[in-house]
């Protein structure tokens, strides 16, 4: 299944991550005969503890991670001059096997908003029922039950969840609802066990990701072929027509091995699949771009294209970290890096790693996450944002009540900041951090091709982040609005002060330890117009990705930058299709694993009807 012993297939994928995976895995299914050849830069993720044990997947994300590429982005002076980094997945099954497996999915009106033909959310709530089995809750309507991908309340609940929900619901005055997944629920709370959801098999206690549960599951069919470590170059083209893919051996995968480039040939089908960066790079690689940008770097036009690499989009997350209480049960042991039986022997309540492998409980079938809102401004709340929101807030939000502003979060455990690695700096102690991302913001960027000095390929990428001057408004109401949440929490020991603004000497605002929570009546910190020009400053200082990137290779018309049809053809070629996040036209209001699954099955079925396959 894994070794490149053929050249000529029926279907080529040019990328092997989430959306890939699942579309391969069903093409294989529906007709085994087909050759599939799946070619990926990254390495195999089969059954290694970082892809499959879920308290690991901050790993992925340390400096020195092979399992994700860091896409490094153009100093911005909304981001107060700095070098942005977005890491996406580097390994069969892509980011599935590297992501926090929160269980989020957007409002069907998302869908519907695309405005493209058998993209609508009546066809698509099917193919979402299809790919999952909800071991949460029996009897959900938009629900299934019988998918590959297993939905759960993971290996154990972390007690700090349940505080964060109890003043959430008070002090914030917001609704709880056991299911803010429903495709229309919004601005409640929702918890673990049994309400929060991961993607994480309950019962083996295993991530659940496309790599396992759509390709590796079909190891017996000698025609799904995947070669790990393959970069792609370029589409190879008979006139407009694409035949085949040029390769080489990826130099971070193989750095041992030659670098002369092969050639898989593709007699049905190409399928670009290579996500937000790898798919728009692909094609400006193989002649199909703007003219501009082609020229620039010295390739010869297939198609002029100008959509290509524009609409980049993702959601903006900032994390804040707070003391917490000594007998708190965080995941902070276990992401030091310190001796798992040891962790696990500090909480007599958790299960040992050997029972995690036997039941698939524990800590260790944690990622961290237990508590979310989706969260929308009340009268009040708007009345306290910077009036720089609301023309964006009427224009978008006001008379959409499905669509949520932005997602507050808690994570039982320190979450090291991609521009803040303070982790080595921190004594070990019980932390916890507050999360929150915008879902919808305004500003957009792009990823192309461009020549560095010495002539080698380069990146031109534009993270786009907070160039709407409507994008910090949200984030700087979020870090006032978490912050009182967190200091009436029982856990609450203050703040860390190195990761909080840098309110000046003296203020009311100041950061500090505590003894304990305050009262749950107490009056709101009094914020000066320093203080908020310190919480401005922090945000363009941490702001990061929430790892979300998408809309690149856009399916729109044409006329509209489009680059792909509703059936996913790129424009003035044949014989290729682009089929991951790349193609969403616009922003969800979601993690956006549900997404590039739904993306993939319907996919599958579009590939499928073309072919003549039967896939039902």
């Amino acid at each position: 299944m894994f070794q490149p012993v053929l050249s000529e297939f029926d279907i080529v994928f040019a990328g092997g991550g989430t959306t890939a995976c699942v579309v391969a895995g069903r093409l294989a299914a529906y007709d085994p005969s087909l050759r599939i050849l799946i070619l990926e830069a990254g390495q195999h993720s089969l059954n290694k503890p970082i892809h499959v044990q879920p308290f690991r997947s901050r790993f992925n994300h340390a400096p020195t991670s092979t399992t994700v590429t860091f896409n490094i982005g153009n100093p911005s002076p909304r981001l107060n001059d700095r070098v942005p980094i977005v890491p996406c997945g580097r390994c069969v099954g892509g980011g599935s096997c590297v992501n926090s497996m929160i269980y989020t999915r957007a409002p069907a009106s998302d869908y519907d908003d695309w405005g493209v033909n058998g993209w609508e959310s009546e066809n698509l709530i099917p193919l979402m029922k299809k790919l999952e089995t909800y071991e949460v809750q029996p009897d959900r309507p938009t629900h299934g039950y019988d998918g590959p991908i297993k939905v759960s309340s993971g290996g154990c609940k972390v007690g700090i969840s349940d505080e964060f929900i109890q003043v959430g619901t008070t002090y914030h005055k917001r609704q709880y609802a056991d299911d803010t997944d429903d495709l229309e629920t919004c601005n409640t709370y929702t918890m673990s066990e049994p309400m929060q959801k991961r993607y994480i098999d309950g019962t083996t206690g295993r991530r659940s990701d496309t790599a396992h549960h759509y390709v590796y599951n079909q190891a017996h069919n000698p025609n799904l072929h995947v070669w790990d470590g393959k970069r792609v170059k370029r589409i190879i083209f008979e006139g407009k027509r694409a035949v085949g893919v040029e390769f080489i051996n990826d130099p971070v995968s193989c750095p041992d091995a030659n670098q002369s480039s092969s050639i898989a040939r593709a007699s049905k089908l190409v399928i670009i699949s290579a996500g937000a960066f790898g798919s728009p790079t692909i094609l400006e690689r193989s002649g199909i771009g703007a003219e501009a940008i082609l020229k620039r770097c010295g390739i010869e036009q297939v198609v002029n294209l100008p959509g290509v690499g524009e609409n980049y989009q993702d959601h903006n997350l900032v994390f804040v970290p707070y003391l917490a209480a000594d007998e708190a049960v965080t995941m902070d042991p276990l992401w030091r890096g310190e001796s798992i039986l040891q962790a696990l022997y500090n909480y007599p309540n958790v299960e040992s790693l050997a029972q995690w492998n036997s039941s698939g409980k524990s800590l260790i079938a944690q990622n961290g996450l237990d508590s979310k809102i989706k969260w929308r401004p009340d009268d009040e709340e708007l009345k306290a944002m910077d009036p720089a929101f609301q023309p964006r807030w009427k224009e978008f939000f006001q008379d959409r009540l499905d669509k949520a502003v932005a997602i507050f979060a808690i994570f039982s455990g320190y979450v090291r900041p991609l521009s803040r690695p303070l982790s080595s700096i921190l004594p070990p102690r019980n932390y916890m951090s507050a999360a929150y991302y915008t879902l919808y913001p305004a500003s957009v960027g792009s990823v192309h091709i461009n020549v560095t000095e010495n002539g080698k390929e380069g990146m031109d990428f534009t993270t786009g982040f907070l160039d709407d001057p409507s994008d910090i408004v949200p984030l700087n109401f979020a870090y006032k609005k978490t912050r009182e949440i967190f200091r009436r929490m029982a856990s609450y020991r203050g703040e860390v002060t190195t990761g909080h603004p840098d309110f000046p000497e003296g203020s009311a605002a100041g950061c500090r330890e505590a003894s304990g929570p305050v009262d749950l009546n107490a009056p709101d910190i009094l914020y000066t117009t320093e203080d908020e020009e310190a919480i401005d400053r922090f945000h363009r200082d941490i702001v990061q990705t929430t790892y979300h990137s998408l809309g690149t290779c856009a399916m729109k018309s044409e006329a509209d930058q489009g680059v792909v049809d509703a059936r996913l053809n790129v424009y003035g070629v044949s014989n290729l299709k682009v089929a991951d996040m790349s193609i969403s036209p616009l922003n969800v209001g979601t993690n956006t694993y549900s997404t590039a699954l739904l993306i993939g099955e319907r996919a599958a079925m579009i590939i499928a009807e073309d072919l003549g396959i039967n896939c039902i």
